[in-house]
């Protein structure tokens, strides 16, 4: 498996950019320096976040979410426990 996140990652199973073994590993994001633990999707390369916004559900059941943009990094999680 790589070692780097893809360049854009869902937490929705409906979305095409949805990898359930990638987020088993767990994923951090950092956004404009502040390390965020709210993301929904991520885009490193359009540079853009999507942050659900408190417990608000839309219609479907799905979380409400706010999407920003600025500097994204990303890394796995996993690879800091074996540092």
């Amino acid at each position: 498996m790589s070692d780097t996140p893809p360049d854009r990652l869902c937490a929705s199973p409906d979305s095409p950019f949805y990898n359930e073994e990638l987020l088993s590993r767990g994923v951090g994001v950092r956004f404009k320096g502040e390390e965020k633990t709210t993301v929904e999707e991520y885009c490193v390369s359009e540079g853009w976040v999507r942050l659900s916004v408190g417990k608000t559900m839309d219609r479907k059941g799905r979380p409400m979410t706010l999407k920003v943009t600025g500097p994204v990094e990303v890394w796995f999680k996993d690879d800091n426990a074996d540092a």
